[in-house]
């Protein structure tokens, strides 16, 4: 879907919230599709000739070769990992507070990983200029083009050390940025023609389909996406995220917030005291799967518990900023149509 309207609230806010994309932050801009162990081999590009890429927001970047010394958003290294393409340097969630990889990670093996933030607002400008990166590729989450994870008191000094890639991931379906994604690791050197690679695609096609069928069959399960902090919980409306976006025109039947209960946080969600949890009657629940959330085992709200998709066992996990390869995406629409497939009519 196309929506006019441009999401408009504070970055601090977007933090704060957690129902579309949760506690993450959007922050201004500067101006795989494959299994894991690496993904598909990195052949496709000369590793010594120049290197071109236009982004989302219709920026084109141009090199004199194709860069090897590159920084991104956790998520998205993740991503080109799947594709055989190696970042060195991260920002973002990266590593849990044991040391062990966040969720956003994927497959990276966080050990060997220079990160130069591993949290909202967080990232060290000295270590990234000793780093000398020849390009910083994230994701974009507003019309604008903002450089998610980039803090706005830093934006400035980090452009001048080195040109960025935006892949938008903001009002539009999945398959769109997964085919961006995609266009981008070509560029650095994957082989989208490599048979992982293939089966990769064809799988997130064939979980596609599975899912179209299984709303097709089961129209009357209603599906709500929320997202769980100490005082409030999230209920996301699909108006922007790509992966609720795509559900919807599967045909999942989704709780859809009304415009005006959402407009304070931009259109992304409604904020619901955990006295109100009980709102929207649902029989299937994703919750956000990120680690700056509360995970539904640890949720204690008497109110939660009582929820009937929560008392029989409908609750799923869901990730609001999906890693961008078609590895990783097949699974959370695997698991939705699994869900629909066997839920029980609780609501």
């Amino acid at each position: 879907m196309s929506n006019a309207r441009t999401a408009r609230f504070s970055r601090r806010g977007l933090f704060a919230a957690g129902g579309a994309l949760g506690l993450g932050a959007l922050v201004t801009a500067c101006g795989s599709e494959d299994s894991k162990n690496g993904g598909s081999d990195a052949k496709g590009a000369a590793k010594s000739g120049p290197w071109s890429f236009k982004d989302d927001r219709g920026t084109t970047v141009k090199l004199d070769k194709v860069p090897s010394n590159i920084v991104a958003f956790t998520g998205v290294a993740a991503a080109l990992y799947d594709y055989g393409i190696e970042v060195k340097g991260v920002f973002g969630p990266t590593k849990t507070k044991d040391g062990k990889a966040d969720v956003q990670a994927g497959d990276l093996d966080v050990s060997k990983l220079t990160v130069f933030g591993n949290r909202f607002d967080q990232f060290n400008v000295e270590q990234y200029a000793a780093f000398q990166p020849e390009v910083l590729i994230t994701t974009t989450f507003d019309a604008a083009g903002s450089l998610w994870y980039v803090p706005e008191t830093s934006k400035d000094k980090i452009a001048k050390l080195a040109p960025s890639v935006a892949i938008s991931v903001f009002d539009r379906q999945m398959p769109k940025p997964l085919q961006r994604m995609a266009e981008l690791a070509e560029s650095l050197g994957a082989d989208l023609k490599a048979a992982k690679a293939v089966e990769a695609k064809k799988r997130f096609e064939a979980a596609s389909e599975r899912l179209r069928k299984a709303a097709k069959s089961r129209p009357e399960i209603k599906v709500l996406a929320g997202s769980a902090s100490d005082a409030i919980f999230y209920v996301s409306g699909s108006n922007f995220s790509i992966d609720l976006e795509y559900f919807k025109a599967l045909g999942v039947n989704l709780v859809e917030p009304p415009e005006k209960a959402m407009e304070a946080n931009g259109g992304w969600f409604e904020n619901l005291s955990w006295e109100n949890v009980d709102k929207y009657p649902a029989d299937i629940i994703m919750m956000d799967d990120r680690a700056s959330t509360i995970q539904p085992a640890d949720i204690t709200e008497a109110t939660w518990k009582k929820l009937p998709a929560v008392k029989a066992g409908q609750v799923i996990s869901r990730s609001p900023e999906p890693i961008l390869s078609y590895d990783k995406c097949t699974p959370l629409v695997e698991n939705l149509a699994k869900a629909i497939e066997s839920a029980k009519k609780v609501a």
